[in-house]
């Protein structure tokens, strides 16, 4: 071989080593479906992940619009982390279908669907439209328990592991000090939270169930005949005759939900209203997932003890 053959080799080489490097040390492209697991992918990630937020806390995790900027979005995407369990059946779906993508398509190392790692909680023993909206794999509402949050956080590291192995100590390193302070953290929450536990309450939608499994909280009453369903006069007539058998603290309703039922049940029987952040950027007081938390239980205890 020439000198010449052998200086263009070498160049060919050096190029491949130098792409090679800079796309293990480059920032991971990370769409996240929720605030939750974009807030828990920039824990885990810090500088080595640029995430994307599909949606905010105000709004509804099951009605979200397929619009192109979020395919377009998805398409560029190393990794997409969302909860899964069909929360997102009506848009992601689509989205996946139209961004051609096929590193993060289900089944592939690039999808993460945060559910898979979690015990569910409300699974229906049978699926009927007369039920309302019914979650067939139970509800996917996870990450109103804290507990759930470090059983993903385990598993996503990984994930980011799997798919950036050039970053893998900086990830695990990231993994093991979030885990140390939300073991803290979780161990501070549940000392707070004590009076909480056994504590009556009503929920406006049925979309708090990890919630009142962490705090012991006792769930009297839905102010929604079933998930979904706007409440008759009848239904209502009924809640009411209910609370007066069995008094409740406090009605707790989402960030992203209409307060109107909440308000209407407070003058009604006297029940304080409260507001919780539902995720991370709810409430001016979750900036994070540490804050989410810190003002989750800050509000129950000034409206529920």
């Amino acid at each position: 071989m020439d000198m010449q053959k052998i200086v263009s080799t070498s160049i060919i080489i050096l190029i491949g080593l130098l792409f090679s490097a800079s796309r293990a040390h480059a920032a991971l492209s990370v769409f996240a479906c929720e605030p939750e697991w974009a807030a828990l992918v920039q824990e885990l990630g810090g500088d080595k992940v640029s995430v994307f937020a599909a949606t905010t806390a105000l709004q509804d995790p099951h009605q979200i619009q397929a619009r192109p900027s979020l395919i377009a979005k998805i398409r560029s995407a190393d990794l997409v982390a969302c909860t899964g369990a069909e929360l997102e059946i009506g848009w992601l779906p689509l989205l996946l279908r139209q961004a051609g993508n096929d590193k993060v398509q289900p089944g592939k190392p690039g999808n993460f669907a945060a559910a898979e790692f979690v015990t569910m909680l409300d699974v229906p023993t049978r699926l009927d439209r007369s039920e309302g909206d019914v979650h067939p794999y139970g509800s996917p509402h996870i990450q109103t328990d804290p507990r759930t949050i470090a059983r993903v956080a385990e598993a996503l590291a990984k994930r980011l592991v799997d798919i950036n192995r050039g970053n893998a100590d900086f990830y695990a390193q990231r993994q093991q000090d979030f885990a140390q302070r939300w073991q803290q953290a979780l161990k501070r929450w549940d000392q707070q939270a004590a009076p909480l536990r056994g504590v009556p309450i009503v929920v406006q939608h049925r979309s708090w169930s990890y919630l009142e499994s962490w705090l012991g909280l006792v769930e009297v009453t839905p102010l929604e005949p079933k998930p979904g369903i706007p409440p008759s006069s009848t239904y209502l007539a009924e809640v009411l005759t209910k609370l007066r058998e069995h008094p409740a603290k406090c009605v707790i309703y989402g960030a992203y939900e209409d307060a109107k039922a909440s308000e209407w049940l407070s003058h009604q029987a006297a029940v304080t209203p409260v507001q919780l952040a539902f995720t991370v950027g709810g409430t001016d007081g979750a900036k994070d997932l540490f804050g989410f938390y810190d003002d989750t239980v800050a509000r129950l205890l000034k409206a529920c003890k």
